[in-house]
């Protein structure tokens, strides 16, 4: 059977061009081989489960260790103890044998054997591991996938009685090394105890976790190896620099890796699968995956409507920072978490440059379409390009026209002149041209490039309050010499309400440092 780019679900040895999945993330056999209870952290669609099936084979193939791998995925939201605790139960022996190969009849007389009348609700998950580790008569290691579903009281006693089998399992059989794994680390899982209002106590759950991994993003090199493998079954080639665009774009999140080559071979060359993959097809794959609103991308699209997510992308869509934000913060971890965003140099900033994309286009979908169904499509267009002034006096205009009712209807509060002139942007580029996105928390800035029929036109947007004259200056200036540019655009947004707009709404010319800028009141 012809291997595939695989998008959904984990990927299948034989069916799915792959990579060794624990080739990122080493560290995970000498924590088994020690004994070791720890937590495994990534964002969806990464390939924690493909890692984790992989693990569990090698180990059983070993005859040393036995392996269990248990998905908890259907328990999500279950909080009650005496719902959850025994569907875990159920799912450990029923994955124990399948493992084993024993037959269906066999599970059912063990799952019976091992009621919850027979253990009691307040032990039944260590009684149920003692009784698998005392089946293997050899060292057993369980990998519990999904386990950030549960929540609540059930978290509490399921993590309560490992605790228990843990600190005891000099005096009785109990696994030898135990996994948690799913998007959280061991912080967030604490996060998720605290709101329901039940103490952790003095003694710690968590304080058996002797690691906390992360499995990281594909490398240049590593998308070379798997884009290799099509071109070594099919004989069709990735043309020089197709790699290095894929990376740009997917700062190699293994998901969006995987859905850019599949784009390429099963759609836009479906009718020549010989011909070379090149960067503009990377390119145009890239846009359809976006456009398309894919699960991938719809499901992160969601997670920006969430409170806790709003309140950190929201000022690093337009450089600012929430007062008393610290890296310490839940949710300034919990982003980063999701894999939505990142640290670079000491600022939060888009995981990748799909993912601002997707927040620049998508934050505020509905209400941009509602506005800028007025604006007309690209007047502003020359043969060399755009018309530059005449597009940001329009803009002024439109901002004029529209602000007060553009600030309640959208909900992203400070970023709102910000989202809407990406929207006024976007929708003039559309088809013709692209937007590119630099943000990052803290940095007093939103840099935006926009391409358009050949030529790069710079725009760093300010507030007022942001605004700080020559230092200001300095950083455009900056920005340009990064483009190789000798212009460009500073619109200034000042939300002063008792300010007229005839004092707001300017455009000046401004030499610096042997570029010139245009500074765009607003």
């Amino acid at each position: 059977m012809k291997r595939r780019f695989n998008t959904a679900g984990p990927c299948i040895p034989g069916k799915h061009y792959m990579l060794p999945a624990l080739d990122r993330m080493p560290e995970i056999r000498e924590l088994v081989a020690g004994e070791q209870y720890f937590v495994i952290h990534a964002p969806r669609q990464t390939g924690k489960t493909t890692a984790l099936r992989a693990l569990c084979r090698e180990l059983d193939g070993s005859g040393e260790i036995a392996a269990v791998y248990c998905t908890l995925e259907a328990l999500q939201g279950m909080e009650d103890p005496a719902e959850a605790l025994p569907a875990i139960r159920d799912l450990l022996f029923t994955n124990y044998l399948a493992g084993e190969g024993e037959a269906e009849p066999s599970s059912e007389s063990i799952l019976r054997e091992s009621s919850p009348e027979r253990y009691g609700r307040a032990t039944i998950i260590r009684s149920t591991l003692s009784d698998l580790s005392r089946r293997a008569g050899k060292p057993l290691a369980v990998f519990f996938d999904e386990a950030d579903c549960l929540c609540g009281r059930a978290l509490i006693a399921f993590l309560r009685q490992l605790r228990d089998g843990y600190v005891n399992r000099d005096m009785i059989p109990f696994p030898a090394s135990i996994a948690l794994v799913g998007m959280l680390d061991v912080r967030d899982y604490k996060a998720q105890i605290r709101p329901d209002g039940e103490s952790l106590g003095q003694i710690s759950p968590f304080n058996i976790i002797s690691e906390d991994l992360l499995l990281r993003n594909f490398t240049q090199e590593e998308i070379r190896a798997l884009y290799a493998q099509h071109t070594q079954e099919t004989g069709q080639p990735f043309a020089p620099g197709a790699v290095e665009t894929a990376m740009d774009w997917t700062g190699g999140q293994p998901w969006l890796v995987n859905a850019i080559a599949r784009e390429c071979v099963e759609k836009i060359h479906k009718s020549a699968c010989s011909a070379p993959i090149t960067p503009e097809d990377i390119e145009t794959a890239k846009e359809t995956i976006i456009r398309r609103r894919d699960t991938h991308v719809d499901s992160l699209m969601e997670r920006l409507r969430e409170p806790r997510v709003r309140r950190i992308v929201e000022p690093v869509v337009f450089g600012g920072r929430p007062a008393g934000l610290s890296v310490n913060d839940e949710d300034y971890r919990f982003v980063q978490d999701l894999g939505l965003l990142r640290e670079e140099n000491g600022a939060l900033v888009p995981a990748n440059r799909m993912y601002a994309e997707i927040i620049g286009r998508y934050l505020t979908r509905d209400d941009q379409t509602r506005m800028l169904q007025s604006i007309p499509d690209t007047p502003w267009a020359t043969p060399d390009g755009l018309d530059m002034p005449g597009l940001m006096a329009a803009f002024q205009a439109f901002w004029r026209e529209n602000a007060g009712a553009d600030r309640r209807a959208f909900d992203y509060g400070e970023a709102t002149p910000h989202l809407v002139l990406m929207a006024f942007l976007q929708r003039v580029t559309n088809g013709n041209g692209r937007i590119a996105r630099e943000m990052a928390l803290g940095s007093g800035r939103l840099d935006l490039c926009v391409e358009f029929r050949g030529r790069r036109y710079a725009i760093e947007v300010k507030t007022a309050e942001n605004f700080k004259g020559e230092k200001s200056f300095a950083q455009l200036a900056k920005y340009l010499d990064t483009l190789g540019l000798g212009e460009g655009w500073m619109p200034i947004f000042d939300p002063s309400p008792d300010k007229p707009w005839d004092e707001k709404l300017y455009l000046r010319d401004v030499p610096f440092a042997g570029k010139t800028l245009h500074l765009v009141g607003l």
